[in-house]
């Protein structure tokens, strides 16, 4: 029997979606339990071992964002892949500041599904790195402790910002970093909604890292939310 890929909860009020999905991330060798709701989904969560979950951030009653709260409240580390709708920028980035680890915006393709699944899973089961720890993702080394950045064992020289901002990304590779916690962890001060700075400098990050501008290979955009730092 092959082996399973991980065990996966799905919350939505929506019958016919919770069925098509289970019946294809079983194929896709996934342990697969469902709920309709934030309280079935609590019950869930407390009865069995869960490895992440996909929460559908438009549930009647308790919506998905205090769903997601309550989740969080008892289970801190559990990845949660928020469900959205195209176009709902705004519920996305509630959702990530609320404590969702990524999200997925429907319709969506399964192949792009199953892989954000895969790469939360991942990390849940990493050890943890210590904070002075370096960071690899990929041929991009970032040591905290030499505040000392290497591509592919070529030193990167960074300004102390560049620096810090590259740092917040990686130690969230393959998450999205929304333009609010990326300009609160900075310090940036003023208005966030004002994201010329960020603009600015992640695009000399981008310069530095040998990234094109037009298709990056390592500091992506997510749309009107924020960047993530690509995970392999």
């Amino acid at each position: 029997m092959a082996q399973s890929e991980g065990k996966v909860l799905i919350v939505d009020d929506d019958t016919s979606l919770r069925r098509s999905l289970t019946g294809t991330l079983e194929i896709l060798r996934f342990d697969v339990g469902e709920a309709g709701n934030g309280e079935e989904a609590l019950v869930c969560l407390r009865a069995g071992q869960y490895d992440t979950v996909l929460l559908d951030i438009n549930m009647p009653g308790v919506g998905g964002i205090e769903t997601l709260a309550r989740i969080r409240r008892s289970f801190t580390r559990l990845p949660i892949l928020m469900l959205t709708v195209r176009g709902s920028e705004d519920d996305k980035v509630r959702a990530l500041e609320a404590g969702a680890d990524d999200y997925v915006t429907k319709p969506f393709q399964m192949r792009e599904l199953a892989a954000r699944i895969r790469a939360s899973i991942r990390r849940y089961h990493a050890p943890e790195i210590p904070e002075n720890a370096a960071i690899t993702v990929g041929d991009i080394t970032l040591d905290t402790m030499r505040h000392r950045v290497e591509r592919a064992g070529e030193a990167i020289h960074l300004t102390p910002l560049e620096f810090e901002a590259l740092k917040v990304l990686m130690s969230q590779a393959g998450r999205p970093v929304t333009y609010a916690r990326l300009h609160t962890a900075l310090n940036l001060g003023g208005d966030f909604a004002n994201r010329a700075h960020l603009r600015v400098l992640v695009g000399q990050l981008r310069k530095k890292l040998g990234d094109s501008s037009t298709n990056p290979t390592y500091i992506l955009t997510d749309g009107w939310v924020g960047y993530r730092f690509r995970h392999p």
